[in-house]
């Protein structure tokens, strides 16, 4: 298996160290995420864009977290269930939804569990959804705009869930006590 480095300032291209300053104003500080993306100023530079862009989607903090974390938990990637957990609980996500999600189990407000169910069929038929798909998606009080913003999301997401898996970046210390793995009952 290949070693990734998980960059600094030190060690990151210098491509790149504009980005590690933009994603330490926006986070607080640099996930271990955007120093392993730092190794292509490319990708680094694509994942914050999308992330600022996605930010401004016309769905709610919470939708955008129920679409993010279904993304991951259906990647299975440790690293970014537990990431996506600990900014869904900052963005006062209730705890039953998000438990919910990393569980794999119904959401029990209607229309976030339309949300979730419509995200998981797009991951599963690889955005070929049925007509029923969409119109269940769209009797919950949803639209286009909305649907297009949840493939935003998920690849957002794709890119995030793919990095973690083939570097097996190291959850920062700041989501750990949201730690997951597929073999956890969590």
């Amino acid at each position: 298996m290949i070693s990734f480095t998980v960059h600094n300032r030190d060690s990151a291209p210098e491509n790149s160290l504009e980005y590690l300053q933009e994603a330490e104003k926006i986070f607080g500080f640099v996930p271990n995420l955007i120093d392993v993306l730092a190794e292509s100023p490319a990708a680094v530079k694509a994942y914050l864009d999308l992330y600022e862009t996605f930010n401004t989607a016309s769905l709610s903090p919470t939708e955008r977290q129920v679409v993010l974390l279904t993304a991951s938990r259906y990647a299975q990637c440790d690293y970014c269930i537990a990431s996506q957990s600990t900014v869904a609980e900052m963005s006062k996500v209730p705890f039953e939804v998000i438990d919910a999600i990393r569980n794999a189990e119904p959401i029990a407000i209607y229309k976030l569990e339309a949300l979730r169910g419509f995200t998981i069929a797009v991951l599963d038929k690889h955005g070929r959804v049925s007509h029923q798909d969409i119109n269940a998606f769209f009797e919950a009080g949803y639209g286009k705009q909305q649907l297009l913003e949840i493939i935003l999301g998920i690849s957002m997401m794709t890119l995030s869930n793919y990095v973690n898996h083939i570097s097996d970046t190291p959850v920062d210390n700041i989501f750990i006590r949201n730690s997951w793995s597929m073999v956890s009952t969590n």
